[in-house]
């Protein structure tokens, strides 16, 4: 692939928080941004050079922004693939549409990581509502349900813990189907894994297999969705090169270009399980916007571009904190703003999101300090302000 200096224009499909991000840092670096999303209130929009709002399957839509894009890359894995091996036609994709294909799909991409000899949670598929009894019995311990496709941040999840459980799940899955799901719908059922923690990696690989792997990252959720993230991680430096050298063998596996997230399950005894790989960079990942010499968006612009990798090195330790729904309100008024930066080492990052809704992240929160307790310490102090 031919080189991309600045001036060029990038593509980006999608124009959520992380489309904007990816913006920043491509205008930062001299590049020009066209950014795709039906979401006319899509934040990345108000940093694009060139925005463009009608749906992914407008064929004047995908003339234009064909013509205009040298390469393209994305935000969100749920993009359709099928648009994406379409611009390959004329301009490189990162990452590929063969690799959104396998990763779109949780039944898929078990399969393929483990076909692999990747570790994986137990599980087992579901394609049809009516089996479900019968999967979840030969478990014969909790499990969560997901759907194949779609679903995030808790979304298309159900835990099972007991056969009372069991027909709320089932009377879902069905209306799934019965409000005009998609055809051949299927849902995969893994075992619920007692873990110690659950971690991140960064992966960053170019087209011509150079790579870069970013520290290890610490990852807490509330109700399906990231709360905390710390990084470094305060796992062993052994637990932590396991959990890089299976971050990079998946990424790999699949030949992947751009910026991945593996996430994955630290048992106890210190075995590591994948629980799944994201083709894009990660809310996991937003410390390195003020704690790394070269951030996570940063690195997607440079692959996108065939320009160097950067440097994946941990200025600062860092936890980072979302701030979700209506718990930014706080910190958008005079007060709350200043109270927060009051603190050391806070950096805020706002999203610009008009609408406020439970579930939905709004913004982020990094403390940096000299030592990962000490962001820790910082960080809990003002989740402490959050919870009143």
């Amino acid at each position: 692939m031919p080189l991309l200096g600045p001036g060029a224009v990038l593509g980006v499909l999608g124009g959520g928080q992380l489309g904007a991000m990816f913006t920043r840092a491509a205008l930062q670096l001299g590049y020009r941004v066209a950014v795709w999303d039906p979401d006319l209130d899509a934040p990345a929009h108000r940093f694009a050079s060139r925005s463009f709002s009608a749906a992914f399957s407008d064929a004047s839509a995908y003339r234009d922004f064909s013509q205009l894009v040298s390469a393209v890359t994305l935000e969100w894995e749920n993009v359709p693939a099928s648009l994406c091996e379409q611009l390959s036609q004329v301009c490189p994709v990162r990452p590929s549409a063969a690799v959104l294909r396998v990763i779109q799909d949780r039944i898929d991409q078990k399969q393929f990581l483990q076909a692999q000899g990747l570790p994986v949670p137990s599980f087992s598929v579901v394609p049809d509502p009516a089996q479900l009894a019968g999967v979840v019995q030969a478990f014969g311990r909790a499990v969560i349900c997901k759907t194949a496709t779609a679903g995030y941040d808790g979304k298309g999840q159900w835990v099972i813990r007991q056969p009372a459980d069991l027909a709320e799940v089932e009377a879902a899955l069905r209306a799934m189907g019965l409000a005009g799901g998609p055809a051949g719908a299927r849902w995969i059922v893994e075992s619920m894994v007692d873990y110690v923690r659950e971690l991140s990696v960064l992966v960053v690989r170019s087209a011509t297999g150079e790579h870069r792997l970013y520290p290890v990252v610490e990852n807490r959720h509330e109700a399906g969705i990231l709360r905390m993230s710390v990084a470094p991680a305060m796992v062993s430096p052994e637990v932590a090169a396991q959990a890089q050298k299976l971050a990079l063998r998946a990424v790999e596996a699949l030949d992947g270009i751009g910026v991945f997230c593996v996430e994955l399950f630290q048992l106890r005894g210190d075995g590591l399980l994948i629980n799944e790989v994201a083709p894009r960079p990660h809310n996991s990942g937003h410390y390195t916007l003020d704690a790394c010499a070269v951030s996570q968006f940063e690195q997607q612009v440079r692959v996108l571009c065939g320009m160097p990798l950067g440097e994946v090195r941990l200025l600062s330790p860092a936890v980072m904190v979302n701030l979700i729904g209506h718990e930014v309100e706080p910190v958008m008024s005079s007060a709350g703003c200043r109270d927060l930066l009051t603190i050391p080492g806070a950096e805020l990052h706002l999203y610009g999101k008009r609408t406020v809704r439970p579930g939905r992240k709004m913004g982020h929160v990094t403390f940096l300090a000299e030592s990962a307790d000490e962001a820790a310490n910082r960080a809990s102090q003002f989740m402490k302000v959050l919870a009143r």
